[in-house]
């Protein structure tokens, strides 16, 4: 379909004048209806289900039939380790084991699927796919953000994609001072862009991301073939966008495609871990998870494509009957999306080959802790959706794995409890040889500790071998070169996973506190996520590690005590938790980090060469407006009639039926503004949402500017 006859709206350089300043904010209204989901009921339209390759059942084979086999050979080891009659500690001990070693299993067999994995193809030919790029922000450096989508929209342009795609930044944000800020921000960023940058804030924060994104298409996904979805922190090269849209445009039952995103931008010493972990081990991963979901991949919520038409028609989130932490709005709705799209028809798939997708990652380990109660919340909300009626098999199988990546850790710490119980029981009792008085023989305790060994050692390798098959196959690959060579690349793994294992107790024990509050019914909240994190002091991580201490130095007490030779398997995990302060506080350090590099360990290809877009978009970050603080950001645009036209450009336009709380707002706001003497003292007599109300209104806010000083 050419330009010329096609009944929408122009999309791209065409679609406002070059000059930025005479944009509005955001573009004709172009709805799209996007029907609330009832998931008690079969979906509604969608293409019918396409039949996945022999080559996928074969991956699945390997990936659940390999855990399941591996689950059911450490269950009669670990029965044969306890005789014919195991006692009730010895069975609970079991009941935890089989899960925890099927869970390790499945890690290992996921890997060797991976080899099954088809590489995809990028199709040649037209592609005139309408296609806008969103970016979701809430209470962000807009200037890092904004620096990422100018970067791409240049590469977009240069790539030939500039007369059909478009940027919209979707602000969430309430606080007044970033939201002047975002304004300014994205306002100097237009001129700069050759595509067109929309911005639009909204007036309430209904169901937080799935509900923005739900908003933006009623409004305008009428407007838009395809819908690329970012991150605040994460960006796609110009030439991986261009490849996912013609790979979906030549699939017409293609709903998703998600990419791998790398991890960039790591400074600290735990950002770096997670980057190389993540740069190493992570394609091989992902190999694995696109070789056994097939046509039912997962959603990750950023950095994939979409097709707007199946998104709509699919993914309208409803509310969840109940109260928070179990209730309420969907907080991990990427995997909730991709479910009901796959339920609908819609293919949805992991393409692990395209490199130009990045995203940053947590500074300190405190920070990813507290991003992960959000996600250990959302996970465990999937348990209500299981049932969901048309669901697939492999989309319940990623919301169950989803569940049972943050209950491992309490089913870990329960595993390690019940065996410490038993030891004692073993020290600290009398066997009874002679339970009968008429019995000839007695009844000697049966526990087979060389069994018992090798159970240990097996569940060691299944989860060991992974990274090691991942660094050798590395080796095989510029890869290895690309980050400091062979030697260097097998150096920094094993220093990554002694990092993790000194790690890992906290992270377990975090989890397990964060699943307790969660089924005690606290619900995590809606917080700005941590993007650039600084080294906590000593106070911050004795309050959040000083438990762990206590509990991993009571642990060796005992130990030392009544059994030493426990202490052998159970070092790793007391040093971790003894440790944990000063592991918390230098994972935090950029001075650590840089040790590190210096050192070549950890380097990943992207740090040794930076990707253009990466360096490009840094260099537009420093050119744009940067962040004040505090009220000196709304002072500002009363001071500068430039600024306070420049902002109330980027307002967008008021609907008549505006929702109550914002409505009452307007109102009082207009009353203090017109009783007060000042700007300062208006400013004091406004709360927070009359405040927002204020800037939302351009009317408001130049009445407000008016004031004396």
């Amino acid at each position: 379909m050419t330009a010329m006859s096609d009944p929408r709206p122009p999309v791209g350089r065409e679609a406002a004048p070059h000059d930025a300043s005479h944009r509005p904010a955001v573009p004709p209204l172009a709805p799209l209806d996007m029907p609330v989901q009832d998931f008690a009921r079969a979906a509604q339209g969608g293409p019918g289900r396409a039949q996945n390759s022999m080559r996928v059942w074969m991956a699945r084979l390997i990936a659940f039939g390999g855990m399941a086999a591996l689950a059911v050979t450490g269950f009669w080891q670990m029965l044969a380790a306890f005789g014919a009659n195991p006692t009730p500690m010895q069975i609970a001990l079991l009941v935890l084991f089989v899960p925890t070693f099927a869970w390790v299993g499945f890690s290992f067999c996921g890997t060797l699927a991976g080899f099954l994995a088809p590489t995809p193809t990028t199709p040649e030919g037209p592609n005139d796919a309408r296609l806008v790029v969103v970016m979701p922000i809430y209470h962000e450096d807009v200037a890092v953000s904004t620096g990422l989508l100018v970067a791409l929209a240049r590469e977009l342009d240069a790539l030939g994609l500039g007369h059909r795609t478009e940027i919209f930044v979707l602000s969430d944000t309430r606080n007044p001072q970033i939201a002047v800020t975002e304004t300014l921000v994205i306002e100097a960023a237009r001129s700069l862009s050759p595509l067109p940058i929309w911005y639009r804030r909204r007036l309430t924060n209904e169901d937080r991301k799935s509900g923005n994104l739900a908003q933006f298409i009623r409004s305008w996904g009428g407007r838009y073939d395809q819908m690329v979805v970012l991150d605040a922190d994460s960006v796609m090269s110009g030439a991986t966008i261009k490849a996912l849209s013609a790979r979906m445009n030549a699939d017409p039952r293609m709903g998703l495609i998600q990419t791998m995103p790398v991890l960039v931008g790591g400074e600290t010493i735990f950002a770096r871990l997670t980057q190389f972990a993540g740069r190493v081990y992570g394609p091989m991963i992902a190999r694995g998870v696109a070789a056994w979901s097939g046509n039912t991949g997962n959603y990750w919520g950023h950095n994939a494509i979409i097709r707007v038409e199946a998104f709509a028609r699919a993914c309208g989130l409803p509310s969840l009957p109940g109260k928070a932490p179990f209730g309420g709005t969907i907080l991990s709705h990427d995997f909730v999306e991709a479910g009901a799209m796959g339920r609908a028809g819609w293919t949805v798939r992991l393409d692990h080959d395209l490199r130009g997708s990045y995203e940053g990652c947590p500074p300190t380990l405190l920070d990813m802790a507290a991003r992960e109660r959000r996600w250990a919340q959302g996970n465990l909300q999937h348990s209500r959706l299981l049932g969901m009626r048309g669901l697939r098999g492999i989309s319940r199988a990623h919301f169950i794995i989803g569940i049972m990546g943050f209950l491992m850790s309490p089913l870990w710490l329960a595993l390690i409890l019940v065996g410490l119980v038993l030891s004692a029981t073993v020290l600290l009792s009398t066997p009874e040889y002679f339970p009968n008085s008429y019995q000839l023989f007695p009844d000697w305790p049966v526990f087979d500790s060389r069994r018992m060994l090798w159970l240990f050692l097996g569940a060691m390798t299944l989860l060991l071998l992974p990274k090691f098959i991942a660094t050798f196959r590395a080796w095989l690959r510029p890869l290895a070169r690309q980050s400091g060579g062979r030697v260097r690349i097998f150096a920094s793994a094993l220093f990554e996973t002694v990092l993790s294992a000194l790690i890992a107790p906290v992270q377990m024990l975090v989890q397990t506190r964060q699943i307790f509050e969660i089924l005690s019914g606290r619900d995590s909240g809606w917080d700005a996520q941590t993007r650039a994190g600084s080294m906590p002091s000593w106070g911050v991580v004795a309050r959040h590690h000083w438990a762990h201490v206590v509990l991993g130095l009571a642990t060796l007490g005992v130990l030392a005590r009544f059994s030493p030779e426990q202490l052998i398997w159970l070092s790793p995990i007391l040093a971790g938790l003894i440790m944990s302060p000063l592991t918390s506080r230098l994972s935090a350090s950029p001075v650590f980090g840089r040790w590190a590099r210096m050192r070549g360990l950890l380097v990943t290809p992207e740090e040794r060469d930076p990707p253009a877009i990466l360096t490009h978009a840094a260099a537009i970050t420093r050119s744009l407006p940067q962040p004040v603080a505090g009220a000196t950001a709304l002072m500002r645009l009363a001071e500068d009639p430039d600024l306070l036209a420049r902002h109330s450009a980027m307002l967008s336009p008021l609907p008549d039926d505006l929702p109550r709380t914002l409505r009452l707002a307007r109102v009082t706001a207009a009353a203090k503004i017109d009783h007060a003497v000042s700007r300062g003292e208006a400013l004091q007599d406004l709360d927070p949402g009359e405040t927002d109300a204020m800037l939302l209104d351009a009317d408001l806010l130049t009445r407000w500017s008016r004031l004396p000083a």
